[in-house]
C-alpha cells in the first residue's frame, strides 16, 4: 500500500479523538484556516496540517509512550521541521478531558 492509499485508509478509520479534533478544524472553522487530515509528507502521514501556517497537529495515544515510538516520533518531527513545519502534539487524554485547552493551544500557533 502506498502512502496515498494508506492516508486514504486512515481518513476512513480515524480514532475517536481525531474525529473530535477534526470537527473543529474542518471547513475553515478556526479563523478561516484550511486544515487537511491524514496528509502525506514524504514517507510520513500527519494527522492534521495547515499548509498556510506550516502547522502540523498530531494526536497521540498511549502507544506513543514507549521507547520505540518516542524515538520514531522524534525522528519524524525532526524530518518535518527540516521541511519548515511546526509540530504540536496532544495526548488522547488531552482531547477527552481538555478540548477547550487544546483548541486554545492551536489558536496560539495560528496567530
Amino acid at each position: 500500500m502506498n502512502t496515498t492509499e494508506k492516508a486514504r485508509n486512515l481518513r476512513k478509520n480515524m480514532t475517536k479523538q481525531e474525529r473530535i479534533v477534526w470537527q473543529f478544524l474542518r471547513n475553515r472553522s478556526v479563523n478561516g484556516h484550511k486544515f487537511r487530515r491524514q496528509y502525506p509528507i514524504g514517507n510520513y502521514i500527519v494527522d492534521f496540517i495547515c499548509n498556510e501556517k506550516k502547522l502540523i497537529i498530531e494526536i497521540d495515544g498511549g502507544q506513543h509512550n514507549d521507547d520505540k515510538h518516542i524515538r520514531y516520533d522524534q525522528e519524524r518531527t525532526k524530518y518535518l521541521e527540516t521541511k519548515g513545519y511546526k509540530v504540536i502534539r496532544f495526548w488522547n487524554s488531552d482531547i477527552e478531558n481538555n478540548i477547550e485547552g487544546v483548541y486554545q493551544e492551536i489558536l496560539k500557533y495560528l496567530d
